[in-house]
């Protein structure tokens, strides 16, 4: 089949619009499309479905990467645009986000589950009315002592935690690629766990 003419898959990555959060924890979604984006040539420039998106082709694959402007807890407005646009079904979308549960230096990928305390798999999941898609989450935690949530996931990653989230960022990339070309439970035996 060529390409052109296949459903594609949709590969969403969260965060929140705007200098002021481009390098803190809860934009680890952003950041891991943006290496998916260097490592692939596609470029995510177009403004389209409240987002910056771009197309082109992953392991023979058609895939459209989508990153919601919409600011975090409405990123499913953004998503069921993408997917109402394409007639993509849930299980061919992707979403990479960041998880405060899993220590820095773990990925966890998923074929489906519920939002826990993320507001953008929260708005996600109410919006399309299912769990049912992949997810891959990029390690962000602990919470360090007397820090508030909200406040840490929102605060810059400090120097001494990038080179480890970085490595955790190319190989939820790899992740990605991987689970287009290969299915789901190989990206699932060949990524989760911790960075090594």
């Amino acid at each position: 089949m060529n390409p052109a003419d296949s459903v594609p898959w949709i590969v969403a990555g969260l965060g929140n619009p705007g200098t002021r959060y481009e390098a803190t924890w809860h934009n680890a979604g952003f950041l891991a499309l943006e290496v998916l984006s260097q490592r692939t040539g596609i470029r995510t420039d177009r403004i389209r479905f409240q987002g910056l998106s771009g197309q082109g082709t992953l392991g023979g694959n058609r895939v459209v990467l989508l990153k919601p402007s919409t600011f975090m807890n409405r990123s499913g407005q953004s998503i069921r645009d993408a997917l109402a646009w394409h007639k993509v079904p849930p299980e061919r979308l992707v979403v990479v986000y960041d998880d405060i549960d899993l220590p820095c230096g773990t990925l966890r990928i998923r074929p489906s589950g519920g939002p826990g305390t993320h507001n953008g798999m929260r708005s996600i999941v109410e919006t399309l009315g299912t769990e049912s898609f992949p997810r891959v989450r990029i390690g962000i935690g602990p919470v360090p002592e007397r820090w508030d949530l909200a406040d840490y996931v929102l605060s810059p990653i400090p120097g001494d935690r990038r080179e480890i989230l970085f490595q955790s960022l190319v190989r939820a990339a790899q992740a990605v690629e991987t689970l287009v070309a290969e299915g789901l439970a190989a990206a699932m035996n060949k990524y989760n766990g911790e960075v090594p």
